[in-house]
């Protein structure tokens, strides 16, 4: 095994693909029901998460980036016997580009918290939507190409779909460093609300078990209902983790100062900075996205918050962030990102990306960008992303064969043509 010296983190964003569209099919996603049935703009969603992609770069952060599914999914449609005579939100779920939030691809188990001492990584189910539900396999099937040095990476099926599971969304992991031993939280959800507990507590369990995380590492704390309620959909819209710092709202678990014990019990070390609900309310949090960011350690050991624009245009929100940034808190710096095609259909900047403790050589370099492949993208990208898709075309043959052409031409630009 390589040292934890080489071990970085590494933040793998999805490429919004060229189906994207506002089909509004997320139960308790408000963003994504809000605007449902809005024109979508494909080509500049996929450009902005290239240039948050770049940007992180720009950073010195090691940055890699996942491919679109294949869509339409036409095995899905035959599956569901789709025809005229269908509920079209059938034909919708399989037009979905919703894989581009790769915080929900998969949960990731850094090498350093395993009793292998390999880095594993389970593709969540995301039975609860079926939208969501159809892309495992196909996950499945770059993480295996990603990471298929099995000296170092351990790649798994999905949980059995009796438990729901969504991934790094309801995931977070303490440590003194990236590269060292830390400790992971698996956060769930309990049924009852108006909108479902899409991690179910048995899901977190059994992934913790396929990762092998030395159970000495492995918390299990409950979302707070109340979050779910207010369309917490998943845990990382309340809750944001890095190395030892947890930024949080105050009504983002079921109990909060047990968790914090919970946590604190494993990982002494924690640092709590948490933002009072008479400070930010949870539905500003949900409508800004403040926890759905990106808190990252730079490489000059400064920890930063890359939060959505929503958050500056909050009076509530950026008010709150300048004040952290006034006081002497572990969060030094808050960079906002333009990511509203993806905010608009219920995702910021957290959701495009998963984070993967490793050495960046034990990686198919395939899907790790550099200026060469940013080029490549960004080309392919404004020469064939559709640019706007209004929702009558969802279902049309002639934009069906041209998304399913597009992503043919990005398999080629970047020789990775057998996830054709």
């Amino acid at each position: 095994m390589n040292g934890n010296d080489k071990l970085v983190e590494i933040n793998f964003d999805g490429l919004v693909g060229p189906s994207h569209n506002y089909a509004g099919l997320s139960l308790g996603n408000i963003a994504s029901s809000s605007h449902k049935g809005d024109t979508s703009y494909p080509r500049a969603a996929a450009l902005q998460g290239l240039e948050k992609m770049q940007a992180n770069r720009a950073l010195g952060l090691a940055q890699g980036f996942f491919l679109p599914l294949p869509r339409p999914n036409d095995g899905l449609l035959q599956r569901l016997v789709v025809d005229e005579t269908a509920d079209a939100a059938l034909t919708r779920a399989a037009w979905s580009a919703s894989s581009m939030w790769t915080a929900n691809a998969a949960t990731v188990s850094p090498a350093p918290d395993t009793i292998d001492g390999k880095c594993h990584l389970t593709p969540a189910n995301l039975i609860t939507m079926l939208h969501r539900g159809q892309e495992w396999r196909d996950t499945a099937a770059q993480l295996k190409i990603a990471f298929a040095d099995d000296r170092y990476f351990a790649v798994h099926d999905a949980v059995p779909d009796s438990f729901g599971d969504e991934g790094a969304a309801n995931h977070m992991r303490f440590a003194e460093s990236h590269g060292s031993a830390g400790v992971e939280v698996f956060v769930y959800g309990r049924t009852g609300g108006k909108f479902p507990a899409r991690q179910h507590e048995q899901a977190s369990r059994a992934v913790a078990r396929l990762n092998r995380v030395d159970p000495q590492r492995a918390v299990f704390i409950e979302q707070n209902p109340a979050a779910i309620e207010a369309g917490a959909f998943h845990n990382d819209v309340v809750a944001v983790a890095n190395e030892k710092v947890l930024f949080t709202h105050a009504l983002a678990f079921a109990d909060q100062s047990a968790a914090y014990d919970a946590i604190r019990a494993r990982f002494p070390a924690l640092e709590v900075v948490e933002v009072p609900a008479d400070a930010v309310s949870l539905a500003e949090a949900i409508k800004t996205y403040l926890f759905n960011a990106q808190l990252l350690t730079l490489p000059d050991g400064i920890m930063a918050l890359v939060v959505p624009e929503e958050c500056r245009e909050s009076a509530a929100v950026w008010s709150w962030l300048e004040g952290m940034l006034a006081g002497n808190g572990p969060i030094r710096k808050v960079i906002p990102v333009d990511v509203r095609q993806s905010m608009a259909n219920g995702g910021g900047p957290a959701c495009l990306r998963l984070r993967v403790v490793a050495d960046p050589a034990t990686v198919d370099q395939r899907f790790m960008l550099d200026d060469a492949k940013a080029e490549t993208i960004a080309r392919v990208v404004s020469e064939y992303w559709p640019e706007t898709i209004q929702p009558s075309e969802v279902g049309n043959d002639e934009l069906a064969e041209r998304v399913r052409n597009t992503r043919g031409k990005l398999l080629e630009a970047l020789d990775l043509t057998e996830l054709g």
